[in-house]
């Protein structure tokens, strides 16, 4: 039985690897860290845990913690993990970080985008980036690894086939995101509030959203050169969900050399549903770690379209995090993972 700790327990992230690891055969949480409810009840916070976790919320203290658990989960804010993090920690435990912390390979490229000094640089050759699809051989031997956020694992998984294949033109990649609100956290924001997104749709982070050069790193992998992409989130009024139309110029191909890109990459997947030329929605993916792809080509225009969604706090954070998981311990992938997705 994996013995595993959760700092950060009652974000939402946090809370949600609580609710999946609960019915993990191999896993077991230890202890629920939180800076703010600590000594309360984890379901005081979460009244859908009543009953099934009784236990207390306790200190956030990652080196304690390290001398009791086989793995820490971190849902905390960007800054947090590189602040506390040690060699010698890593010597006693593994870590998965759902924070930004260890997702870059370059230094400044993190330091630019988040305005944070990195707290242990010398821990970076150490990550591993975990998007299970694309970096698994490197995950099962790793000791920390980086957990992808939503946006990022929905616009790299979308478009990673098509770079590889040769199919698109890397310069002319254009991300179009939309994200239910629980994708901006717990904490009381004003621009969370019912009243400011109910009945509404918005763009932010225009050509500034941090999650950019993390999309660009990624996708420059898939061997086609440099990418840089034009990347939009919007906030819409759902509780949950990612949803990327993202929008590039065909090299070369159509609709078979596209879906035949895709069922090289993805087509063993358990987690990738290959959709053609159907719309993904939202509604046929939440509360699972599914990924739906679908994608039209544009003769007219001589583009091709892909439309992707997931759960932004299942596949694209905790769900995720508990796939790493069963990597890094040789358990199958998909172990505690394959609950349906909900609906309506």
């Amino acid at each position: 039985m994996i013995k595993v700790g959760i700092i950060g327990a009652t974000g939402y992230a946090g809370a949600e690897a609580a609710r999946l690891l609960y019915s993990h055969p191999g896993a077991q949480v230890i202890a629920y860290g939180s800076r703010s409810g600590e000594g309360k009840a984890f379901a005081s916070s979460y009244g859908n845990m009543r009953n099934l976790i009784a236990d207390p919320l306790t200190p956030e203290d990652l080196s304690e913690l390290a001398e009791q658990a086989d793995v820490i989960f971190t849902a905390t804010p960007q800054g947090y993990l590189s602040s506390v993090l040690t060699e010698e920690i890593l010597e006693k435990t593994k870590i998965i970080d759902l924070s930004a912390d260890f997702r870059f390979s370059d230094l400044a490229t993190y330091e630019s985008w988040y305005g944070l000094t990195h707290g242990s640089p010398e821990l970076l050759k150490k990550a591993v980036y975990g998007l299970c699809e694309l970096h698994r051989d490197q995950i099962r031997g790793a000791c920390l690894v980086a957990n992808p956020g939503c946006y990022t694992t929905c616009s790299i998984l979308s478009l990673y086939p098509l770079l590889e294949a040769g199919l698109i033109d890397p310069s002319t990649i254009i991300i179009d995101a939309k994200s239910g609100t629980s994708g901006a956290g717990r904490g009381a924001k004003v621009d969370n509030l019912f009243c400011e997104v109910n009945e509404n749709i918005k763009a932010y982070g225009v050509a500034t959203h941090r999650h950019t050069p993390e999309i660009e790193e990624q996708l420059s992998l898939a061997g086609a050169g440099k990418v840089v992409v034009s990347f939009t989130p919007h906030l819409v009024p759902m509780n949950r969900g990612i949803l990327v139309t993202a929008y590039a110029s065909l090299t070369r191909g159509g609709e078979e050399e596209i879906r035949a890109a895709y069922e090289k990459r993805y087509g063993q997947e358990t987690f990738i549903r290959l959709l053609g030329n159907e719309s993904a929605q939202t509604r046929f993916v939440e509360g699972s770690n599914y990924v739906d792809i679908g994608w039209k080509a544009d003769p007219r225009t001589g583009r091709v379209i892909v439309m992707a969604a997931l759960d932004n706090l299942v596949k694209g954070a905790a769900g995720q995090a508990v796939q790493n998981m069963n990597l890094m311990f040789g358990l199958p992938e998909e172990t505690g993972l394959l609950q349906p997705p909900m609906f309506p």
